[in-house]
């Protein structure tokens, strides 16, 4: 009788499974990637359209009223008619590829054909640019929708402020409205934070896309200088500058960053990138890439702060419980003091380069650095405008800076950053290892009142500018304070597709990011199909 009793089992096992209904999937805006959103397009049970203007309803219920998030200076008045037209697109059959539908909000020294691009300053206030950036039209060409220009330090330079410009004011961070944002990128770390939208783009000439992630505790990539174009935005300093995605997951940073790569004759740096770039990161993303890895320990930039140290210490002993095996690094005296490389070259190079970028505005808007000092000094603020001492203060060290033709000048540009790559490469190949790791900034978030006349504990993101190296950065947990930190994985030139993957293996295995307590879920924020 056993045969029987089995064989009915099974045929009974079976007809069951044939007749019950699929697994419903639900979706929730909380937690999901840019794949979850568009299982649920594909399935019918969302729209480009109603993703839309689920972003819009967090950014008018946290930006301008509860929290007062103001991590937006824009929003983008066509975004509905743009949605609503790449979803009649997708109804036609016609996908544009993995950012079909998906709405991104741009740092406001990106240069929109449609939308004012400011820098955050009231001196450019209103200023529409001739067309898009080349990072901007490769988005748009993939079928994002812009949502939003974001809030920045003004000039995109974080010297002395946290999120701040005369044109956008200050963005409050989302985990503790008593603290900033970080700079430069601090209104898009703060936006995605806060879910207004999956994506944003940053820049990043020191730190400026990492800072602002480990502040708000989210993922980013600042790329290898020449991976992306940063034509059509406005420089800070071209010898370290890169625009990069920020987002809350890596799957996320990986499928953004494949849409933009691409050579432009426009930015020279591209050429670099023939043949080492690629159009999808996503197929590198490995769950088991930490096992065998080895990885470097920047000894010297553990932490300074005891919550820090805490995170980074737990992390390292996951690391390793994952598979990794770590090595400790100490840095020479060279690379620890590698900021006169910056100083020496960047005040010069936003001296000459913004007024190369000023010089493609309409008529009525300043065309030099002078003229900027000169607006300045003879500001007097209409409604909606703010003074910004600071930024404007270093605009007259900027002036001062160095020709760039200089001898000067051109020897630290031209021994500098290839002594600083050199050693490090040299560490990675005597070490064999596959990347850096340290914790992205060495202390949590700051406070809007930090007494900037101390000393700030030395971070080491400005390595990866100087180099033009990539850096890849993921949330690692909580201070007992309830503080975002996160991991840096540092590589050099083109290895991206290895970073990506040693960044998703500890994301997956740990689930680390937090939701900000301020900007809570809303209705109609999950979705069942």
């Amino acid at each position: 009788m056993k045969p029987l009793l089995c064989t009915a089992s099974l045929l009974l096992a079976a007809a069951l499974a044939f007749s019950a209904p699929a697994r419903a999937a639900t979706l929730s805006l909380e937690t999901a990637t840019i794949a979850d959103l568009q299982a649920a397009m594909a399935a019918g049970a969302l729209t480009s359209e109603k993703l839309v203007q689920l972003g819009l309803a967090r950014a008018a219920a946290y930006d301008d009223v509860g929290p007062r998030l103001n991590a937006l200076i824009l929003v983008n008045p066509r975004a509905l008619d743009e949605a609503k037209a790449l979803d009649a697109e997708r109804k036609a059959g016609k996908l544009r590829g993995p950012l079909h539908g998906i709405p991104v909000i741009l740092k406001d020294n990106h240069d929109t054909h449609d939308m004012p691009t400011t820098g955050g300053s009231v001196f450019l206030e209103g200023s529409v640019p001739p067309d898009d950036a080349f990072i901007v039209k490769k988005l748009r060409a993939s079928g994002a929708v812009i949502l939003a220009k974001a809030n920045l330090s003004e000039f995109a330079s974080s010297a002395r402020t946290n999120g701040f410009s005369s044109l956008g004011g200050q963005t409050l961070n989302p985990h503790d409205l008593a603290r900033g944002p970080a700079g430069s990128s601090g209104g898009s770390g703060a936006a995605v934070a806060a879910w207004y939208a999956p994506l944003a783009l940053g820049t990043d000439t020191g730190g400026s896309i990492r800072n602002p992630c480990a502040a708000t505790g989210i993922a980013g990539i600042k790329p290898t200088r020449g991976l992306l174009s940063r034509d059509g935005v406005i420089p800070l300093g071209l010898s370290f500058d890169t625009s990069g995605p920020m987002a809350r997951s890596i799957y996320d940073v990986a499928v953004a960053l494949g849409a933009m790569t691409g050579l432009d004759p426009a930015d020279p740096a591209t050429a670099t990138s023939v043949g080492k770039s690629f159009t999808d990161y996503t197929r590198f993303l490995d769950a088991g890439a930490l096992k065998g890895a080895r990885l470097g320990v920047f000894v010297d930039y553990s932490g300074d702060e005891e919550g820090v140290k805490s995170v980074f210490a737990a992390t390292r002993a996951r690391l390793e419980a994952l598979g990794a095996t770590l090595v400790e690094i100490p840095l020479p005296k060279f690379v620890l003091e590698r900021q006169s490389i910056m100083d020496t070259l960047r005040p010069g190079e936003f001296k000459a380069q913004v007024a190369d970028y000023l010089a493609t505005l309409k008529p009525g808007y300043p065309r030099t650095l002078a003229e900027l000092i000169k607006l300045s000094e003879t500001f007097t603020p209409k409604p909606g405008q703010l003074a910004n001492p600071s930024r404007w203060a270093a605009f007259k060290v900027e002036h001062a800076g160095l020709d760039l033709t200089d001898p000067v000048y051109l020897s630290a540009k031209a021994h500098g950053p290839a002594l600083l790559a050199g050693h490090l490469e040299a560490l990675l190949y005597k070490h064999q290892l596959d990347a850096f790791i340290y914790p992205t900034n060495p202390t949590p978030a700051q406070r809007l009142d930090v007494d900037y006349s101390k000393p700030r504990p030395a971070s080491a993101t400005s390595i990866a500018n100087i180099t033009g190296f990539p850096d890849v950065i993921v949330p690692a947990g909580l201070t007992p304070g309830k503080l975002p930190v996160t991991l840096s994985f540092l590589g050099t030139n083109y290895s991206e597709p290895r970073l990506l993957a040693l960044a998703y293996a500890f994301e997956q295995a740990t689930h680390a990011r937090a939701t900000p307590p301020t900007t809570p879920a809303l209705g109609g924020e999950t979705i069942a199909y």
